[in-house]
């Protein structure tokens, strides 16, 4: 079944496991938001969100505390016969026995979160859209230059994996190389990971693997990284007419979210990692909001609109 597993939540989020007797590497998370089941304890539950992670916070204490104990059970019981995928206590509050026995009974994990109720449902949303968002693998290079993710695409053999060690040995980072796992977690954000087969390995033609990590240090390396520009490496056409200037920016596609994307023609003595390196720097310009190209552009006009003056 698609999804993470509730023994991965545990491990992520630092969890006590309070229900041992459930197998949770079977149990699974398919849904990346979480629920607060304030309305379910009162016992309304149209339109529950049953697929979620549920947490009991604060105010859900709060108002059980407040219940008689023959209605306590009959909410619980209500609540996990739902067969949600899992219930956490935040705060480091203790479920009761009562609660425990009905977890078992409908075989529903329960566990216990030390953190405020805020910070952890920001946490497993966080983790949770990762882990859970849209996903595509394609074949290229991702490096962390400046703290901009620029994912290297081209032909097989046409440089990648040489401009990446490059740009490592210049100090930045390397995410994966030859094949990206592409994560969509939001409409503006798309996450780039390495296959764990392939992780911190680079393959170099005429050499073979090298093992990033052992060779450089482990601040050579990063496990994922925002996707921000994507360079694509082209052999030099002569007849082919290249963006001189960059007054508007192109872009190209991946599940749905566009990424500013740079063509750069490949000719003996270009230094890629340098050219990698200022289009990352130029990119993040861009950001804070100067164009270099904009900003000649601007100059030649106010040059142009300048009288002249007769000799």
């Amino acid at each position: 079944m698609y999804g993470v597993t509730v023994a991965e939540l545990i491990e992520k989020m630092k969890l006590k496991y309070m229900t041992p007797e459930i197998d949770v590497e079977k149990a699974v998370v398919s849904h990346p938001d979480v629920n607060r089941p304030a309305l379910q304890l009162a016992g309304f539950f149209d339109h529950f969100d049953k697929d979620r992670v549920q947490i009991i916070g604060f105010v859900e204490q709060e108002y059980i505390r407040q219940m008689d104990p023959e209605k306590k059970k009959q909410v619980f019981d209500r609540l996990l016969a739902e067969k949600i995928p899992c219930l956490i206590f935040s705060r480091g509050v203790m479920p009761e026995e009562y609660v425990l026995e009905l977890c078992n009974h409908y075989d529903v994990p329960c566990m216990v979160s030390d953190q405020s109720t805020t910070d952890l449902m920001a946490e497993i949303f966080r983790w949770l859209k990762v882990k859970l968002g849209p996903s595509i693998s394609i074949h290229g290079v991702l490096v962390d230059v400046f703290g901009e993710g620029v994912l290297i695409m081209g032909e097989s053999g046409i440089g990648k994996s040489e401009a990446a060690l490059e740009l490592i040995k210049r100090g930045h980072r390397l995410v994966t190389d030859d094949v990206v796992q592409i994560r969509k977690v939001s409409d503006e954000t798309l996450i780039g990971s390495a296959p764990d087969i392939t992780k911190h390995f680079i393959e170099l033609r005429g050499i073979g693997i090298i093992d990033v990590k052992s060779l450089y240090g482990v601040e050579s390396i990063k496990d994922t990284q925002s996707i921000d520009m994507v360079i694509k490496l082209e052999e030099w056409d002569r007849d082919k007419e290249y963006d001189r200037l960059g007054m508007e920016d192109q872009y190209t596609e991946f599940l749905g979210n566009q990424v500013v994307c740079h063509a750069i023609p490949i000719r003996p003595g270009r230094n890629l990692a340098i050219i990698v390196e200022t289009a990352a720097i130029n990119y993040r310009q861009k950001k804070m909001g100067y164009n270099a190209a904009k900003e000649l552009y601007n100059r030649v006009q106010a040059n142009l609109s300048k009288p002249k003056t007769e000799n």
